[in-house]
């Protein structure tokens, strides 16, 4: 994938009002611990998560997916007006049908010639997103677009505990671990044509990889089970997410590194899907960058599915990590296993 005229013009995101921290679940999970003699602490020490936020009970997504657009269409430098594409790309989605970018653009008054969809793919949504809005850019279709997602946790991980409270068993506690490091938040982006807006950062191209005979790694949804009230719950094979993911990732990065064309030191910075200490020590040791070129939220953040990167990214340009004239590289990898890593001249 290669762009000419596309730019991400502006970031805005919703953070929740709850912060649940590790030691909060892991008191939840007490009768759990004692049972299989685990130690308190243990879900920070393996994930590297201390904290995570949470919606309140009963939020919708396209509730936090408005707020987050409407922050992002406020310090944009384009108007409601030019929008001519929203795509909502959360994993987490109001209801089957229709749509929950329906809400959002009504909730933010989109003008109604603007296509209005959901694009789903486990955690890469947002990337994918991007890269609808920006075909249609380049293809001259549309002037400029936006892409939100919001993702909740709360329903999960409650679940997922009282699961764990009821079977007290090892093979399911490793099953879900990675549940458990789930976290709630939302965001949006902003993409124009160059000849509307220059002041962001130009999307230089990108590349995707798949793996797909792993898809049955990490499920959530009536395949994984259900629940003794019969909502379907979620199981992740960590270990094998993590090797095969890295495997893809190796995979990806060489045939990103040809597509770019950077110079040899190039990524200046990264911004990965934030999974866990584990995962980006082992994935970037494995595609020689060093960790100290990455910024992270994920121990403060937990993993928020398809907001985890984007959000990462306005973070960090927030505090001045991202600088102008950065080469960035988005690297994203979810369930399926899907893999995509997008150039960002910043």
């Amino acid at each position: 994938m290669q762009f000419n005229n596309v730019y991400i013009d502006a970031f805005g995101y919703e953070l929740p009002p709850n912060v649940v921290a590790s030691r909060d679940l892991e008191e939840r999970l007490a009768p759990l611990y004692r049972r299989l003699r685990l130690k308190s602490g243990q879900l920070e020490a393996i994930t590297g998560i201390y904290e995570r936020r949470f919606w309140d009970p009963g939020f919708k997504v396209s509730e936090g997916a408005a707020a987050a657009g409407r922050k992002v269409l406020d310090t944009a430098s384009i108007s409601t007006g030019d929008i001519g594409m929203l795509i909502f790309a959360g994993v987490c989605r109001d209801n089957l049908e229709p749509a929950t970018a329906c809400a959002v653009a009504d909730a933010l008054q989109i003008p109604s010639e603007a296509q209005v969809y959901d694009v789903s793919n486990a955690c890469l949504g947002v990337l994918n997103g991007m890269i609808h809005i920006a075909n249609a850019i380049e293809l001259g279709h549309i002037r400029a677009g936006l892409v939100v997602s919001c993702e909740t946790a709360r329903e999960i991980v409650d679940i997922t505990i009282n699961r764990l409270l009821e079977i007290q068993d090892m093979t399911l506690f490793k099953e879900t671990i990675a549940t458990l490091t789930g976290g709630s938040g939302a965001v949006g982006v902003v993409m124009t044509h160059s000849s509307l807006s220059r002041r962001g950062h130009r999307l230089v191209g990108g590349v995707a990889r798949h793996a797909a005979r792993f898809h049955r790694l990490c499920l959530w949804g009536p395949d994984a089970g259900r629940a003794v009230h019969g909502t379907p719950v979620m199981k992740t094979d960590s270990i094998g997410v993590l090797k095969n993911g890295v495997n893809l990732g190796i995979e990806t990065y060489h045939a990103f590194a040809a597509e770019m064309k950077w110079p040899a030191d190039a990524p200046d910075r990264i911004i990965c899907h934030q999974v866990g200490a584990s995962h980006q020590k082992t994935i970037l040791e494995s595609i020689g960058i060093p960790l100290e070129k990455d910024f992270v939220t994920f121990p403060f953040l937990g993993n928020i599915g398809t907001v985890s990167l984007p959000v990462t990214a306005a973070i960090a340009a927030e505090r001045g990590v991202l600088q102008k004239g950065d080469r960035v590289g988005f690297f994203g990898i979810g369930s399926g296993l899907n893999c995509m890593m997008l150039g960002i001249d910043w």
